[in-house]
């Protein structure tokens, strides 16, 4: 049987042949869609009968209320606002997805390690920290990252939420005064390092500027095949 890999060591006490689950990352920026993607894909995937567990960000019982809370105080160094994520992350991994993936389930993710190591970059935090930071982590079976264009995340972004967000604008950092110029720059920073990402860890690219039914279309078939091809083994 094929064990699952890490991105370099396993978190201690884990043996990678119990992990007989499967792990489905869906990426991308804010508004590309990855939530609603996610609302469509996993009752599929449990009417095809497989169990499903779902993660995200910010959901770790142990540190994500503390998060939140530091979040709004912005009182926190760029490196410890990274350091509090991870925590989150592996608390999750440890708690939620390794135990999943124990249980031989499909595990949903809405983002994932690549999401928190692009803002950390863009935030001047050194590349080769921040990629040991999560060398722990394991190696998805598939990573699907959802592509819009740049006006397609303004039209989005402004007609869910009539207003931008203080972190995903970047305000944080000091890019700009004005909110949407800041908007701006730093969705396209974010969107610099992603395909810097997307070269050195090869995740699928997904045309999002596209209807939703069609983008779950598109996820439907690759993942079917996944799935297909994983428990048949």
């Amino acid at each position: 049987m094929k064990k699952k890999r890490f991105y370099h060591l396993p978190p201690p006490g884990v043996d990678p042949s119990k992990l007989t689950g499967v792990l489905i990352v869906i990426e991308g920026m804010d508004s590309s869609g990855r939530s609603t993607q996610i609302d469509k894909i996993a009752p599929w995937i449990e009417e095809k009968g497989y169990a499903v567990a779902r993660v995200g960000l910010k959901r770790s019982q142990l540190v994500g209320e503390a998060l939140d809370a530091a979040k709004r105080g912005n009182v926190l160094s760029t490196q410890t606002m990274a350091l509090f994520y991870a925590t989150d992350f592996y608390d999750q991994l440890e708690n939620r997805i390794l135990t999943a993936l124990r249980a031989g389930y499909v595990v949903l993710a809405d983002r994932y390690i690549f999401t928190l190591m692009a803002r950390d970059i863009v935030r001047g935090v050194e590349y080769k920290w921040v990629k040991s930071l999560y060398s722990m982590a394991v190696i998805p079976e598939a990573v699907y990252y959802l592509n819009v264009s740049w006006r397609t995340r303004v039209d989005r972004t402004l007609s869910a939420q009539h207003t931008l967000d203080y972190w995903e604008s970047g305000m944080d950092i000091g890019l700009s005064r004005d909110w949407f110029d800041s908007f701006a720059i730093y969705q396209r920073l974010m969107s610099t390092q992603f395909r810097r990402l997307q070269q050195e860890y090869g995740f699928e690219i997904i045309n999002a500027n596209r209807s939703s039914d069609e983008v779950d279309r598109d996820l439907r078939s690759k993942i079917g095949e996944l799935l297909e091809r994983w428990y048949r083994r």
